[in-house]
């Protein structure tokens, strides 16, 4: 399958980043989870994962505000000039490495073309 680089980051430009997913339908993302855990259901984040290998920080501010919450195991990564939520690094249940992007955050992405997966993250 053919990979595409998408690129995305926070509202204000100041986090960005390349990523890479298989190219085709769906703007390439295949199926995007909606959770609805008290931070993703408040935020409104539709998540995809990548390998940390398919992830490239292009830019960020030298003072990132991380937030860990329940677990601990997954960091919310947020931009300290705009607030926006653009990725989060964790491992997967396995302990696999993991980024987490935020579909919403992609340049030109259309969400509406996007198919989405309920995820019970308030069970976690």
């Amino acid at each position: 399958m053919t990979q595409e680089t998408r690129t995305g980051g926070c509202h204000c430009g100041a986090v960005r980043y390349e990523v890479s997913v298989p190219g085709g339908d769906n703007n390439g993302l295949g199926t995007v989870i909606e959770c609805n855990c008290s931070i993703c259901q408040k935020r409104g984040l539709l998540l995809f994962f990548v390998q940390p290998d398919q992830f490239k920080l292009t830019a960020q501010p030298k003072s990132m505000q991380d937030y860990l919450f329940n677990k601990k195991q997954i960091h919310h990564v947020f931009c300290p000039t705009c607030g926006i939520e653009s990725y989060a690094m964790g491992k997967t249940p396995s302990g696999a490495e993991m980024v987490a992007v935020n579909a919403r955050c992609l340049d030109d992405v259309d969400i509406a073309a996007l198919s989405t997966r309920a995820f019970d993250g308030k069970k976690l």
